[in-house]
């Protein structure tokens, strides 16, 4: 007998190898999620984590401030802001005896990468339908941005509402955006590296303070039938969500956006106007009200507005074509949106379970194995239990095609 080792192309794989593996290959396929925070939790390691499963995500207080000597103590409002784990999401393959006997390579190609680009773009699309709880916008409905000027005014809106201005600002479009951007601005992205790889490969890379990534899971919306001005029917109270119109409220659709005419937004921390109008989303609507983020606050630590909008103000629909159809692209610093995920249960009376956890990429997956008798295959299961929670809508902005 050899005292040599047995190469890893002849030892049969294992569980372990297999799910360490999946875990690798999610992690580079992800594109949207790629570039937002992530929230692993080691809670549930024991028992495990199921749907229904909540993580609490806390958001620092805001102040006011006060000018002079005289104290004048401010309320601490220390949120936590509860993330569900609503989805469990897998992918089932069966695999022969003869299979394991590949190498981790050939197994990867041949069964890992197409099972886990199913899971990435699962949850690459759950999180880009956020999109519906953003309310800043920039860009015009039904027309593909062909030049930078939409983005920069993305990347305004975001510095204008708090959003920090660092290496974690990330832009995300469909196909034909990218398409159209590179076409028009090839030679404007730097750095000559990023040049390179739009003529190589037809992206577009750093530019404008964004990393620019193309997904073709990014949203289509449908806006609904507002078209024109509708009138208010009363002033909202500090703090609204809502606001009273005579009639027309139902010509709204979830995530259609709005403004006031008479309503600018205001600088979170010196809380002077912007000089541009809030933008507003819709979140639910009747014939007699809609309803809309962000609240109304014109005053107090968390103010975003200047003023009120008064009994007859008008509300002006972003959309001017009823029922248009408008891709979503979405600017975004990485703690606008979180990624939740927690360890699944393994169960007993199988074949093989595993379960591997990753802190710093936040990802946990799990993979469990069975044997089947009669064909002498190995059923296999790879699930991930996951949520997803806007954190900070204000650190976004959707660019709108």
């Amino acid at each position: 007998m050899s005292n040599y080792p047995t190469t890893v192309a002849n030892t049969e794989l294992t569980i372990s190898m297999i799910t360490k593996e999946s875990l690798m290959i999610l992690e580079n396929q992800l594109s949207f999620t790629k570039g937002v925070n992530r929230e692993y939790s080691d809670k549930f390691g024991i028992e495990g984590a199921k749907i229904g499963t909540t993580l609490n995500l806390r958001k620092p207080p805001r102040y006011v401030g006060r000018t002079g000597a005289t104290l004048s103590v401010e309320n601490s409002v220390d949120s936590s802001i509860p993330l569900t784990l609503t989805t469990q999401f897998g992918v089932d393959i069966a695999f022969s005896s003869a299979d394991l006997k590949l190498s981790i390579d050939d197994f990867s190609n041949r069964y890992l990468k197409p099972a886990i680009a199913t899971v990435a773009n699962k949850i690459d699309y759950d999180g880009l339908q956020l999109y519906k709880e953003i309310y800043q916008n920039t860009g015009t409905p039904g027309t593909t941005p062909a030049t930078l000027m939409p983005f920069l005014m993305g990347g305004v809106k975001m510095t204008n509402s708090g959003s920090p201005v660092d290496e974690e600002r990330y832009a995300c479009v469909n196909a034909l955006t990218e398409a159209v951007m590179v076409n028009a601005h090839t030679g404007l992205f730097n750095p000559n590296q990023e040049i390179s790889d739009q003529y190589r490969r037809g992206r577009m890379g750093k530019a404008v303070g964004f990393d620019f990534a193309m997904d073709q899971n990014t949203a289509v919306h449908t806006f609904g039938t507002a078209t024109t001005t509708l009138a208010t029917n009363a002033t909202p109270a500090a703090g609204a969500t809502s606001v009273a119109v005579a009639s027309g409220g139902t010509a709204f659709s979830v995530g259609d956006t709005f403004t006031f005419p008479t309503v600018y937004s205001v600088n979170p921390q010196n809380r002077t106007t912007t000089g541009l109008n809030q933008d507003f989303v819709v979140t639910a609507s009747t014939a007699t009200s809609v309803s809309f983020l962000p609240p109304l606050n014109s005053t107090g630590q968390f103010q975003n507005v200047d003023s009120l909008p008064a009994s007859g103000a008008l509300i002006t629909p972003t959309n001017t074509v009823s029922g248009r159809h408008s891709s979503q692209g979405l600017l975004y610093h990485k703690n606008a949106f979180t990624l939740g995920t927690a360890d699944l249960p393994l169960p007993g009376g199988v074949d093989m379970a595993a379960r591997v956890s990753d802190p710093k990429s936040g990802l946990s997956i799990r993979m469990v194995r069975a044997y089947d008798i009669v064909s002498d295959l190995w059923p296999c299961r790879l699930d991930i239990l996951y949520g997803w929670k806007t954190v900070y809508p204000e650190f976004a902005a959707r660019i709108m095609g």
